[in-house]
C-alpha cells in the first residue's frame, strides 16, 4: 500500500519537538500533497492579502520520520515526481517584495492552465516548471518558521529543487522530521514580488543516508547536470559568499581537488545565483557543472 499524507497533515515551523505524521523506511516511496503559501485562503480575486491568516503561510506537509537516521547523518531527498493539482495564484502587496515601494495597489491574480503551461492574464503562455520553494529538517534546536530558509533548508525558493533532482540535508535529530510545501507552478529566480505560481502540488520522494558524504556542506543539490551549494543569510552578499565557499569546501574535501584549482575552475564554469530576496534571511546558491569533475574521476557516493 502506497505511504502518503494528505494536505491535512501540515505544520508552520520546523523544530526538533514535532509529532511524525508518517514514517518510512530508507529508500520506501512516499506522497506529500502540499498547500500552496496561502494554504488555499485566497480562491478569487477579490481575495486580498489583507484577508489572510498569516499564522496560516507556508504550510509544509509532515513531518515524515525516516527510519534509521541520526543526528549528523547526510540524508539524500530524491524527487521523483511533481504534479500541479490546483489552481494558481500570484499576489502583489504595498511595501513587500523589492518593488514593494512602488506597488501601490493590493492585488491578486489567478491563473488558469493551459495544458503544461501557466497562462498569465490571458494573455502570455508560460511554460510549468514545477518546483518546491518549502523543504527541509527539523533543526537541533528551537523552533524555525516555514518561512525563513537556514541550514536546514526551510523556504529556501530555489528554482533547481524540482522533478529529478536530489537534494541533501545534514539531520540535527533522529529521523530528520521531513517535511515540504510551498509548491510552484512556474517562479523565477528571486521571487521579488514574494510569490510565483502559487498552487498546491503533489510530491513523490524517497530518502536515503549517504553515509560517505557525511560533512557535505548542506542544503546541497544534485541533477543530471549540476552540483549546486545553497546557503542562506541576513544579506545577500553573505549568502552568496557562504554558497561560494560551501561548493569550494565540497570540490576540496569531496572532489579531491586543490583549493586554487577548485577557485579558478569555479571562476571558468561556476554561476553564482539567486535563489530569493524578500525574506529576512536572502538565499543564494552556486552551481558546478558535474562534466568537470567528471573529468577528475569524480562521481557522486551513493
Amino acid at each position: 500500500m502506497e505511504k502518503k499524507l494528505t494536505r491535512e497533515h501540515v505544520f508552520y515551523a520546523f523544530e526538533p519537538g514535532l509529532e511524525p505524521a508518517l514514517r518510512v523506511e530508507q529508500g520506501e516511496e512516499f506522497v506529500l500533497e502540499t498547500h500552496d503559501c496561502f494554504t488555499g485562503q485566497l480562491k478569487t480575486e477579490q481575495d486580498l492579502l489583507d484577508t489572510l491568516d498569516w499564522d496560516r503561510v507556508n504550510p509544509a506537509t509532515g513531518p515524515v520520520y525516516i527510519e534509521n537516521v541520526q543526528p549528523g547523518d547526510v540524508l539524500k531527498v530524491d524527487i521523483l515526481k511533481l504534479k500541479v493539482v490546483g489552481q494558481a495564484t500570484m499576489v502583489t502587496f504595498p511595501e513587500e517584495g523589492v518593488l514593494g515601494d512602488r506597488i501601490t495597489k493590493m492585488e491578486t491574480a489567478v491563473l488558469k492552465y493551459k495544458g503544461d503551461h501557466v497562462i498569465f492574464k490571458d494573455k502570455i503562455s508560460i511554460p510549468m516548471a514545477p518546483m518546491i520553494g518549502v523543504i527541509g529538517v527539523a533543526p537541533a534546536g528551537g523552533r524555525i518558521p516555514n518561512g525563513e530558509p537556514a541550514a536546514h533548508g526551510g523556504n529556501m525558493d530555489c528554482t533547481l529543487i524540482t522533478e529529478g533532482v536530489s537534494v541533501y540535508f545534514t539531520a540535527s535529530v533522529p529521523g530528520a522530521l521531513f517535511g515540504c510545501g510551498d509548491f510552484h507552478a512556474v517562479m523565477g529566480d528571486g521571487e521579488i514580488v514574494i510569490c510565483g505560481a502559487e498552487t498546491p502540488g503533489e510530491v513523490r520522494l524517497t530518502a536515503q543516508v549517504v553515509p560517505a558524504l557525511k560533512g557535505l556542506p548542506t542544503p546541497f543539490i544534485e541533477n543530471p547536470e549540476l552540483f549546486s551549494a545553497v546557503a542562506s543569510a541576513g544579506t545577500l552578499d553573505q549568502a552568496g559568499s557562504d554558497a561560494t565557499h560551501n561548493m569550494a569546501d565540497f570540490m576540496t574535501k569531496f572532489a579531491g581537488l586543490s583549493i586554487n584549482d577548485s577557485g579558478m575552475l569555479m571562476s571558468l564554469v561556476g554561476q553564482l545565483k539567486v535563489c530569493q530576496v524578500v525574506d529576512p534571511q536572502k538565499t543564494a546558491r552556486f552551481e558546478f557543472p558535474k562534466w568537470v569533475l567528471k573529468e577528475y574521476g569524480f562521481q557522486m557516493p551513493t
